[in-house]
C-alpha cells in the first residue's frame, strides 16, 4: 500500500472565501440601510414633535387675543429655534360668529416635509 499519499491541506478555497464575503456584504449593506432609515425617522420624529409644540405655544398666543380680526402675520422663534418660522392667519368662515385661525410651522432646514399646521375655530363673542 505504499504508492499513493492524499494530499490534505488546512484552509479555505478562493471559492470559500467569496461567497463568506458575499455574505458579509450583504448583511453589511442591510444594517446600514436599516440605521439610515432609523436616523431619519428620528430626525422625522423629533419635528413633529418640536413643530407641535411650538404651534400649540403660537396658537395659545393667538387665541388669547379677545378680540379677532382678520390678518396674517409671520415671524420666528427666536434664537431658541433658529430654523423654525411661523405664520399665522386669522380669516372668516362660514358662519359670522366664528374665526377660523390657522398656525403654520416651518423648518428651513427640511428640504421636504418640514410643514406642521394647526386650525381652531373661535367665536369671535358676538
Amino acid at each position: 500500500m505504499g504508492g499513493m499519499k492524499q494530499n490534505k491541506t488546512n484552509g479555505f478555497t478562493l471559492m470559500e472565501v467569496m461567497i463568506a464575503m458575499a455574505i458579509l456584504a450583504i448583511a453589511l449593506v442591510a444594517v446600514f440601510q436599516l440605521q439610515s432609515q432609523s436616523i431619519s425617522m428620528s430626525t422625522d420624529s423629533r419635528f413633529m414633535t418640536t413643530a407641535a409644540l411650538l404651534a400649540q405655544s403660537k396658537m395659545v398666543e393667538a387665541e388669547a387675543v379677545s378680540t379677532l380680526t382678520n390678518h396674517k402675520e409671520d415671524g420666528d422663534f427666536g434664537p431658541d429655534y433658529p430654523q423654525y418660522t411661523w405664520h399665522l392667519e386669522v380669516g372668516d368662515t362660514q358662519l359670522s360668529q366664528f374665526k377660523k385661525i390657522e398656525v403654520t410651522v416651518i423648518n428651513k432646514v427640511f428640504i421636504k416635509g418640514g410643514t406642521y399646521n394647526i386650525v381652531l375655530y373661535k367665536t369671535t363673542g358676538m
